[in-house]
């Protein structure tokens, strides 16, 4: 009984010792007990303001000075990286030049900069507006978008009815409330709900508002049908043998319907390259810009990138902004007055002095972390910023851990909410630096700008496979929506108009 009680005390002990040294006891499932270092109030606190943009960073800055008279703000011009008087106005003349002449790796440092909101450059969102309309994503929501095509065709009673018909369409574009309820609640003949449905149904995207896929599809063949020639039994493969369609049941669909196997096959080509069985999710996906949120505009930047000298074949320039002007530090008065502080005011004293130490501390380790990081994405993706899109490599947020020797999760908070500025005046994410569909995104869009002919999505993936790039048919549609491209035949259709 001592013994095991003196085992106890010891084990009790050693518990208290390896918690003041920031570690704690787990026990695991196999009820061993383990050893584990505790996160500390500076990691805990440096993770969370790596994760936080330069705004949101000011804004903390700005309440913790409200409320901390330990901390205060030191409005002289000193550079955050190297703590050397900065001249009026300009960059650190020691860290955003090269250190020798023959350096020629990019120079990445913290920047003072005050000018924080810069003339001139233009986001994501604004390119948008100079792009023609077939490379670019519809602005409207679904049903805003349908409604302003059907307008003018709509009775004062037929309005109502549409609006209603239109907000309740689900994901897929398809109206799921059953027309005799739609009509018992406005009072009138279902055929008047009908004749509304009909008028969405040849919106554009084409079927937007029918009930399934079948009926999505026989309202584009039916369009199609005065435009082009429709592969014989069409139709009655859609309306009769659609499910067996989609799973290349092909025998079933012969014998039931006396068609050859070459009749299917070009019926099931003429539906995979010219069809939507799915017309919501043309525009209106998980992948483009909803309704329900403002289109990404980004007005000031986290980071800058720039050339030396402005010159394209100089280095690459990286400014990391520091997100408030001026420095932070303890207030040596309030240190003077807490070693006479009242025995009532000195916990509380102790307390704010050692939460402006922290937060003095933590926006180093931020600002450091962000550097090496910086550093890291530009060996790579040096030909991205100056080249383009299509010049992007495949990164993921584990490779670049692995660099730094950090664990992902830090990468991944580093790079949440930031933007970036190019040399061209473009801002960005700074997640698009790890986009691995980008390039191929890139070369999708330039395939449609030069084309002579609407390429369909398969042809699209034979001209890629050709480039070496393996890739599904349904993932260049899906890439093609999220650049906001229209279909084949509905490009067929401007160009024709």
């Amino acid at each position: 009984m001592e013994c095991s009680a003196n085992n106890d005390a010891a084990a009790h002990v050693k518990v208290l010792w390896e918690r003041q040294k920031g570690f704690k006891m787990y026990q695991t499932q196999k009820g061993k007990t383990e050893i584990r270092q505790a996160p500390s109030a500076l990691l805990a606190q440096t993770m969370t303001f790596l994760g936080m943009s330069a705004d949101e960073i000011r804004e903390r800055i700005e309440s913790e000075l409200s409320i901390n008279p330990a901390l205060e703000r030191i409005e002289e011009r000193i550079c955050p990286t190297c703590k050397r008087p900065l001249p009026d106005h300009g960059l650190c003349m020691h860290c955003s030049v090269p250190k020798s002449e023959d350096d020629q790796s990019n120079i990445v440092f913290v920047s003072p900069r005050d000018e924080f909101i810069l003339p001139g450059y233009s986001s994501y969102s604004d390119s948008y507006q100079n792009e023609p309309d077939i490379d670019s994503v519809q602005r409207d929501d679904l049903p805003t978008y349908v409604l302003r095509q059907i307008g003018p065709d709509l009775q004062e009673d037929q309005k109502k009815i549409a609006a209603y018909l239109l907000t309740g369409l689900n994901d897929d574009g398809f109206i799921t409330t059953p027309t005799y309820e739609i009509a018992s609640y406005y009072h009138v003949s279902p055929s008047d709900i009908e004749e509304v449905i009909e008028l969405i149904q040849h919106a554009d995207p084409l079927g937007v508002g029918s009930r399934n896929p079948q009926e999505a599809l026989m309202v584009q063949v039916n369009h199609l049908a005065n435009l082009v020639n429709i592969p014989f039994g069409t139709k009655e493969i859609i309306e009769n043998a659609y499910d067996e369609l989609m799973h290349g049941k092909y025998r079933e669909i012969g014998k039931r319907l006396s068609l050859t196997q070459k009749q299917i096959q070009l019926v099931e080509k003429f539906v995979r390259e010219n069809l939507n069985p799915f017309p919501g999710r043309a525009f209106w996906g998980d992948n483009v810009l909803n309704s329900d949120r403002e289109p990404e505009t980004f007005h000031q930047p986290d980071i800058i990138i720039s050339y030396l000298n402005d010159n394209p074949n100089e280095q690459l320039v990286v400014e990391i902004i520091m997100p408030v002007s001026g420095y932070l530090q303890s207030s040596p008065i309030f240190k003077h007055a807490f070693r006479n502080a009242p025995e009532l005011k000195a916990d509380a004293w102790k307390n704010d002095l050692d939460r402006a130490s922290l937060l003095i501390k933590c926006l180093h380790q931020r600002n450091n972390t962000m550097v090496r990081m910086m550093q890291a994405l530009l060996e790579v993706q040096s030909n991205f910023v100056r080249h383009g899109d299509g010049s992007i490599v495949p990164l993921t947020r584990a490779q670049v851990a692995k660099t730094l020797d950090v664990h992902e999760s830090t990468v991944s908070r580093a790079v949440s909410n930031k933007t970036v500025m190019l040399p061209n005046r473009k801002v960005i994410p700074l997640s698009s630096f790890f986009d691995r569909s980008l390039n191929v995104r890139t070369i999708i869009k330039d395939l449609v700008r030069d084309e002579e002919k609407p390429l369909s999505d398969a042809k699209i993936v034979e001209i890629l496979t050709d480039m070496g790039i393996e890739i599904a048919r349904r993932t260049v549609a899906k890439y093609r929506a999220m650049e906001g491209i229209l279909p084949a035949h509905l490009r067929n259709m401007v160009k024709m108009r």
